[in-house]
């Protein structure tokens, strides 16, 4: 009778500790080597199994015991303040980052925007080439680490770019919105394949954009 009380008590612990463990790495839908040869295998595997596993792990070590484990990470987002602890700030943005990054980006060929995003694209930027050449543009500008973005904001498309591990939808962001595309200008994410050539790393990520993804975010945004 102790010995099935004892496995009961164990089942419940280990239930609880299941239910609190905040956050966890979701597998990728492509293999390392799926983005080659715009985005090689071992970038892909060093960021994705270093960078982004570090990111999660460091964020659930920080909101440990705080009032920040309550909340999934997109909702976090929208907490972080500027006086969030900066191991919140940093690796809460890390983790949904690389998150929604991994979800643009796709081996399949030949994708195009749906006929309603491509529309606003050129509603609000006057044509693709416009649109992509401002967000190649502000992936390039962005000093030192950082993101460039394409975003919500009142109905309409903005090209926008953050800081460090910083996104749009955190609370004290410059220009806040709804991200639906994003790419990475971190070195670790590019520079084992184009070292210094940043711009050669923005064109070859266009190649390899999911636009059913962020139609489909375009789409959600919206309504």
């Amino acid at each position: 009778m102790k010995s099935i009380l004892t496995i009961l008590i164990l089942i419940i612990m280990s239930s609880t500790i299941n239910l609190n463990a905040q956050h966890i790495q979701k597998e990728l839908n492509y293999e390392f080597n799926a983005l080659e040869p715009h985005i090689d295998a071992k970038t892909m595997e060093v960021h994705y199994s270093k960078h982004h596993a570090g990111y999660i792990a460091k964020l659930n070590k920080a909101i440990e015991g705080t009032e920040y484990s309550e909340y999934d990470l997109m909702t976090l987002q929208k907490l972080i303040s500027e006086k969030t602890p900066a191991a919140i700030r940093n690796n809460g943005g890390g983790s949904w980052n690389h998150e929604f990054f991994w979800d643009i980006l796709t081996p399949t060929k030949g994708m195009k925007p749906s006929k309603k995003l491509n529309d606003a694209i050129i509603r609000d930027f006057g044509s693709f080439d416009s649109f992509k050449s401002e967000f190649k543009n502000a992936a390039l500008g962005q000093f030192g680490s950082g993101w460039a973005w394409l975003i919500i904001q009142d109905g309409k498309l903005k090209v926008v770019s953050t800081p460090n591990q910083d996104n749009p939808l955190m609370e004290f962001a410059k220009e806040k919105g709804t991200p639906i595309l994003a790419i990475d200008v971190w070195e670790h994410a590019y520079y084992l394949k184009y070292q210094n050539l940043r711009g050669d790393y923005i064109e070859a990520f266009f190649n390899v954009v999911n636009w059913d993804k962020v139609s489909e975010y375009y789409e959600k945004a919206i309504k």
